[in-house]
């Protein structure tokens, strides 16, 4: 009896264990991270959008209903206002929103002195942001022009929405700056548009787009000698500067830990063309009204964004890549013919589709896709940004601009709500390659986000699904238009 009773507690005992043991086991095999760390990031970024303006479309069906949205989301609601913008110029306070084709007629003023009457700060420093009607307009100008949402009846912006409700969407991305492109790219690649390091900590920014015209003059350390950048500093706006600056950036970090980066634009002299305003980046051949000669230069900067689809497909897509696009894909007012969405799909869509490499890579396994705007356009939105302490805080932060998350490990229809700006991809980047966060000492230090709430990568990849557009990578490869700036077209 007692021997029976001990061989019977003893094969509970060694079932218990056995089955103890498989639990261990599953819980420290099943929660192994799928990878340690992605090898390859890619920035894909657009032009002159607000969420409120260009993503109106997650609000209604069939991505949504006027339940989604809410201005103060809770779950995962988008933080979209479809109605009663403000707007301190009409009698009653408020504007009603109406559509207008992605390739609208007109742009709209969106320099840092339109930040200020957009934001219409209060006595206790917090924007209004009632201010919007008070810019100018260029072109084909409706009534209100900044209170517009962009009309998606033909399905033109379903490839944006797609990914915001397949991935993840950020309900508060910011930029960095008060201003328009050219400070907002500094910020995306070396994370400031101070002239040096020194000019950063003490708050002194390029804050404006180079003078004297836009569309027509060379920008960076190539600009003839007589073009300039105004520059914002804690007393004001004082003076201008010759747009060239020397300080570290997000390359040179990268360079130090061995891992690779190329910078997809479709100009050399252009103010979307970040590294051309970095003086040991690009090298000029003059002090003034050369050429770029740098090793980075010439190695990294693709003068040509439809390269980056080749690149992806002959497997020579490298750790870090930035994306600029040409005209008619890049979203700016006046600039487009709305072929952004699908170009933005296209990079998508080619990484997630990409065949094995040579090496065993697949690349949709192992690649996050950050997908931004530079800049908020002038067009509304009704987000107040939060403001830095002194001395930054006269000039960061900007307005909220869109943000999307792609990659394998991004859960379907994620909504996050944490407050983030160009800062947090910087930090992305630095954590996700064995670089301090904050490295640079710039607004990466600033940002205490790192846009890790988008990614888990313990959960198994998900399968990739084509998202559909009306133009294809095939389409891009072959288009037979000259490159042009983005807002040149």
């Amino acid at each position: 009896m007692g021997m029976k009773f001990a061989r019977r507690n003893f094969l509970l005992l060694f079932v218990f264990g056995a089955v103890f043991g498989a639990v261990w086991l599953c819980l420290c095999v099943c929660s192994e991270a799928q990878i340690s760390s992605f090898q390859h990031v890619v920035v894909i970024v657009q032009e002159n959008r607000t969420p409120d303006n260009l993503f109106y479309g997650l609000c209604s069906p069939p991505y949504g209903s006027s339940s989604s949205c809410s201005t103060t989301p809770t779950g995962s609601q988008y933080d979209i206002q479809t109605s009663n913008w403000l707007d301190k110029t009409s009698p009653t306070g408020i504007t009603q929103p109406v559509s207008i084709p992605l390739a609208n007629a007109y742009d709209i003023g969106h320099t840092h002195l339109y930040f200020i009457r957009g934001c219409d700060k209060n006595s206790a420093g917090v924007c209004r942001m009632d201010g919007a009607a008070l810019t100018n307009c260029v072109g084909t100008c409706p009534v209100s022009p900044p209170f517009k949402y962009v009309d998606n009846s033909a399905g033109l912006v379903d490839p944006y929405l797609d990914l915001a409700t397949q991935y993840g969407w950020g309900n508060y991305m910011f930029q960095t700056n008060q201003g328009p492109s050219f400070p907002a790219h500094q910020f995306l690649f070396g994370g400031t548009s101070a002239p040096s390091a020194s000019d950063d900590a003490i708050g002194t920014f390029a804050a404006e787009n180079v003078a004297p015209d836009l569309a027509s003059t060379i920008a960076g350390c190539v600009a003839l000698a007589t073009t300039t950048v105004q520059v914002v500093t804690t007393a004001g706006e004082k003076g201008t500067i010759y747009p060239c600056f020397e300080h570290e950036t997000l390359s040179d970090l990268l360079e130090t830990a061995g891992i690779s980066w190329k910078y997809y634009t479709p100009g050399a002299n252009s103010i979307w063309t970040a590294p051309n305003a970095i003086d040991h980046i690009c090298e000029p051949s003059e002090p003034a009204g050369g050429v770029c000669t740098g090793a980075d230069w010439t190695s990294n900067v693709v003068l040509n964004p439809k390269q980056v689809l080749t690149d992806i497909s002959g497997c020579k897509l490298q750790s870090v890549s930035w994306v600029i696009p040409s005209g008619p894909n890049s979203d700016h007012p006046k600039s487009n013919d709305g072929g952004g969405p699908a170009w933005v799909a296209s990079i998508v869509n080619s990484i997630g589709n990409n065949r094995k490499c040579p090496d065993g890579e697949v690349y949709w396994d192992n690649t996050a896709i950050l997908i931004t705007w530079d800049d908020w356009g002038g067009w509304y939105d009704h987000v107040s940004p939060t403001f830095l302490a002194e001395p930054q805080g006269d000039y960061q932060y900007g307005f909220r601009v869109p943000f999307i998350a792609v990659s394998a490990y991004t859960t379907a229809g994620f909504v996050s709500n944490v407050r983030e700006d160009f800062g947090s991809v910087l930090r992305f980047i630095e954590q996700n390659f064995g670089i301090e966060e904050g490295a640079l000492n710039f607004a990466d230090a600033r940002s205490t986000t790192d846009l890790s709430e988008y990614f888990n990568l313990n959960q198994a990849p998900r399968v990739f699904t084509t998202i559909p557009a009306r133009l294809d990578a095939n389409f891009f490869v072959n288009d037979p238009r000259p490159v042009a700036d983005p807002d040149d077209y």
